[in-house]
């Protein structure tokens, strides 16, 4: 099926009539009755580019039309900060607009608030076996894939793939993705201001006992969630993978591709093309924009979506933000293992 797209700026009146009208051109697979899993990303606290409920409340009133019952989540995360339990993200969600008395329907959190909520994925790919997500399949019969389409430091772009790999994945599955990305430190731009080793969460990152102070990374203890990369105020820290660069890539792809397995025509997507950041809605503060808002992207599989979302960006301003990262990877590779 062809990709719909309507053009918007991040108005709540133009955004809430062009999500409509996309929406209504889209083919539902949904019955009467269905439960209807929006799966989006609310923001890390603190954060200022993520993008703002209205978008959701009007998918979730497009499916109350429809005689469906639709009802928000996400998934915890590896990293500190206001999403790492199911209850520091519903108050962070919360705080950001996402509640169910403004969206009309339930906030959930998929891998349970305790993250023990899961579910293995069986798949036969290079790096996974299976695929550990949030067991969220059992409660729904339908799923909206609703995208912030933007550049991120390890994937280079997150949209479409990154929301069902990311997105759904538990956060088991999370570290298995990220197992190979390491921090690497640059003494020149070190300020040794100790952030690293404030944010890590699992304490691999401390200021050294010597006289110079700069900080030090047990690489055993590291869990690859970037954090402390992210995080720093001097961009001392760049991304080392300790094997191929291009498998944390591949990780990503066979993520989605079982998880898209499980969910392929019951659901449709939507990449949105607006508060186009240089970097995740993981992370606090406001993001430089790398883009202009562009519009809204419909369509009934991820890659292809998310290639479409890369062409009406523009490949080069997705290398500008982050150079070097192969996230050109991510579509040969779905190619070799048929997902899209």
């Amino acid at each position: 099926m062809s990709i719909l797209f309507r053009e918007t700026a991040n108005s709540e009146q133009e955004g809430v009539q062009a999500l409509g009208a996309l929406l209504r051109d889209m083919k539902a697979p949904f019955r009467r009755g269905d439960r209807v899993g929006i799966k989006l990303h609310w923001g890390e606290r603190g954060n200022r580019t993520h993008l703002p409920p209205f978008y959701a409340r009007q998918i979730a009133r497009w499916l109350v039309d429809q005689g469906t019952k639709p009802f928000v989540f996400d998934t915890s995360v590896l990293y500190s900060g206001g999403r790492r339990t199911g209850k520091d993200s519903l108050e962070t969600a919360a705080s950001h607009g996402y509640t169910p008395a403004y969206l009309g329907c339930e906030v959930l959190i998929a891998d349970g608030l305790d993250g023990r909520s899961v579910v293995d994925l069986p798949c036969s790919y290079r790096h996974f076996k299976s695929v550990q997500a949030g067991e969220v399949f059992s409660q729904a019969e339908g799923f909206v894939i609703f995208s912030h389409f933007k550049a991120h430091l390890a994937s280079g772009f997150g949209g479409a793939i990154k929301n069902l790999s990311m997105g759904f994945g538990s956060r088991a599955q999370k570290q298995r993705m990220h197992a190979d990305a390491k921090p690497v430190l640059s003494r020149k731009k070190c300020s040794r201001c100790g952030v690293c080793a404030e944010v890590c969460p699992t304490g691999a990152a401390s200021l050294g006992d010597d006289a110079d102070g700069y900080p030090v990374y047990d690489l055993k203890k590291c869990v690859g969630c970037a954090q402390c990369i992210a995080m720093c105020p001097e961009l001392a820290l760049r991304i080392s993978f300790s094997s191929d660069a291009q498998a944390f890539q591949e990780k990503l792809v066979e993520t989605a591709a079982a998880v898209w397995k499980k969910i392929e025509g019951k659901a449709v997507l939507v990449n949105a093309l607006l508060n186009i950041a240089s970097e995740c809605d993981c992370m606090p503060g406001k993001l430089d924009y790398i883009a202009g808002d562009i519009g809204l992207l419909g369509g009934y599989e991820p890659v292809g979506l998310d290639l479409e979302s890369i062409r009406r960006v523009g490949e080069g301003i997705i290398d500008g933000a982050h150079p070097g990262v192969p996230w050109r990877r991510q579509f040969s590779y779905a190619r070799e293992i048929g997902f899209s």
